[in-house]
């Protein structure tokens, strides 16, 4: 049985990993709950699955939820502040941390986690991205699990299960193509958020969507593979496959290549990650193989110089340090942005670009430690911040 906390369970991750519990009690126990300011779906979660405690980021929210639990006699705890996440990710009583919250902020309850002794089901891009280099080694001095639920990465890791590492060639990861696939650079001048946030497969929140609309996300998979598997960044393609039947490939030495195909649904990557090293029960619609092959599986090479964030990725990638960190959190602040109109869509790109291209000599060198990537993402935000002020504001 697993003991779970789950970081930002009122959001899609999190919901979707409460329904594969749900599905299986007696496989799991809910220890610990958290988000941002969602208290109505996590009252509900409260009522269902009887956590030991909550973490309500925004402290007015924890003090009104607070108040509805009293009057329906619920004892569990409710606490808040970034401090929060951290409790709860270090709860003695689970053994694995489900890290759903998305951005940066996933790094630091993720770091302490692991320091104490959790396995990490992880769903959070940015953790592995800025932090993966400190990450990483402190998973393996500890001895726990890193269980990848991104589905392109649960794709990646099944694919390398009883193979050797040393006849790994090469790492395909699959994109959809998000919403502006064959676009050019013209008609993306003209996309409006609305626009963005139609993804023609993914139900996901608005910060991802984004980002796969800009295609931003594969970039940081280029990155979080990387660390994830111990291969150069230049030994990971993006290949965009817009039927979003098969989640990830990898070519072994011999030539030979091996693909996770599935229905797009997180249910599975996150039972599989939970259920690790075992299979759990179907909780998906079983794939039809005829139904994907009357969809007409489609290959195409990611169009890098129309979505410039993927080459950008790359780059950090192969620079390391702390370039991916602000990177990372530069488009945090311009996707931000963006939807909040200050920006227009190609904005993004812009601001990621100067913020990397001002910031990269200022952090040269420095010592890779959780404080310095904490300072480096803070002074990517103001830098940023500025840089969209300043001149790309509507």
């Amino acid at each position: 049985m697993r003991r779970l906390s789950i970081l930002g369970s009122t959001g899609s991750i999190g919901r979707q990993t409460l329904e594969v519990v749900r599905n299986a009690p007696s496989d799991f126990t809910v220890e610990a709950l958290t988000c941002e300011s969602d208290i109505d779906t996590l009252y509900d979660q409260i009522m269902e699955f009887n956590p030991r405690l909550v973490s309500v980021v925004n402290e007015s929210k924890a003090g009104e939820l607070s108040v509805r639990l009293k009057g329906s006699g619920n004892n569990t705890e409710v606490i808040t502040g970034r401090e929060g996440n951290i409790i709860a990710a270090t709860l003695d009583s689970s053994d694995t941390l489900v890290g759903a919250i998305v951005g940066f902020a996933g790094l630091e309850p993720v770091y302490h986690a692991i320091l104490s002794g959790k396995d990490i089901a992880l769903a959070n891009k940015e953790t592995l991205v800025a932090g993966g280099d400190i990450i990483m080694p402190l998973i393996r001095e500890k001895g726990v699990m890193m269980l990848p639920i991104d589905s392109e990465h649960s794709a990646i890791w099944q694919c390398l299960k009883g193979e050797k590492r040393d006849d790994l060639d090469r790492i395909l990861i699959t994109a959809s193509g998000g919403p502006f696939r064959g676009m050019t650079r013209e008609q993306l001048e003209n996309v409006r958020p609305e626009d963005a946030l139609r993804h023609p497969t993914w139900n996901m929140g608005g910060k991802i969507t984004i980002d796969s609309a800009t295609m931003m996300n594969k970039g940081l998979e280029i990155i979080e593979a990387h660390h994830l598997y111990a291969i150069d960044c230049d030994r990971i393609d993006v290949v965009v496959h817009p039927q979003s039947v098969i989640h990830s490939m990898i070519r072994l030495k011999d030539g030979s290549v091996l693909a996770q195909m599935g229905k797009p649904s997180m249910v599975l990557p996150i039972e599989v990650a939970l259920y690790y090293p075992d299979r759990g029960p179907s909780i998906v619609r079983e794939f039809d193989p005829f139904e994907a092959v009357n969809s007409n599986l489609t290959f195409e090479p990611c169009d890098t110089e129309v979505f410039r964030l993927v080459k950008l990725a790359y780059e950090a990638g192969r620079k390391g340090g702390l370039v991916p960190a602000v990177m990372n959190a530069s488009n945090e602040t311009a996707v931000r942005a963006f939807l909040k109109g200050k920006i227009d869509f190609l904005g993004i790109e812009k601001v990621v670009f100067e913020t990397v291209e001002k910031m990269d000599p200022l952090i040269s060198g420095t010592e890779l430690t959780l404080e310095s990537i904490e300072q480096a993402d803070k002074d990517a935000r103001i830098c940023s911040e500025e840089i969209i002020d300043g001149n790309y504001g509507k």
